[in-house]
């Protein structure tokens, strides 16, 4: 399972003298990852260090980071590492460092940015991403509300609705849900209750 965030946040500590910022932010593609850390950079740019790790894809298929001028391997890894961990996806993160004066080594330095992502996310609110497939469908009036529990109680969501002299509906179905949104849609188009169309896939829902 795979999550991403619902709003951007942020996080500080500090560490032997040194204070780290990081900066998490819900993204949909790499362009939008490269501009949320171009965007970080220039707000802190008299750190010394703006370190960057990016997760994107519904399952988290794209991942980047960059160490910004630390040593190899002691920032922008354990940062994306830390993202990974927490099976998170479509998110970009930047820890910004101001050196205090007081030098952490290789260890000390994995460990910081590491703490710093993680503080972040722990900070932040999570939601879970799923693929779904969206279906349309028609119903009377009379048999809506009982409708839209079959719909809640295969964790389904109803994304949007027109009400006229009948309801359409279109509904967002988990991917693990659809064979039984199938045969229950067919059922009650059988009884009469509803018309449906074939499921397009989706993005992605986020919840």
């Amino acid at each position: 399972m795979w999550y991403s965030l619902a709003e951007d946040c942020s996080a500080e500590l500090k560490i032997r003298r040194s204070t780290f910022i990081c900066s998490l932010g819900h993204v949909e593609t790499m362009e939008d990852a490269k501009e949320f850390i171009t965007n970080v950079s220039k707000l802190h740019k008299n750190a010394t260090h703006n370190c960057w790790a990016y997760i994107v894809g519904d399952r988290g298929e794209t991942r980047h980071a960059s160490d910004a001028g630390e040593p190899a391997g002691t920032a922008g890894q354990p940062m994306l590492n830390t993202l990974a961990g927490y099976g998170l996806t479509n998110v970009a993160c930047v820890v910004t460092r101001y050196f205090g004066g007081v030098k952490l080594g290789i260890r000390g330095l994995i460990d910081a940015y590491g703490a710093a992502a993680r503080a972040a996310v722990e900070e932040g609110k999570l939601k879970k991403f799923v693929r779904t497939h969206s279906y349309t469908v028609k119903v009377g009036y009379a048999f809506n509300d009982a409708f839209l529990r079959h719909i809640s109680d295969m964790n389904g969501s109803v994304t949007a609705s027109d009400y006229t002299d009948t309801v359409t509906h279109t509904v967002a179905i988990e991917e693990g849900n659809t064979e039984a949104a199938d045969l229950l849609f067919r059922e009650l188009e059988s009884a009469g209750k509803i018309e449906w169309s074939q499921p397009q896939n989706d993005n992605g829902m986020e919840q």
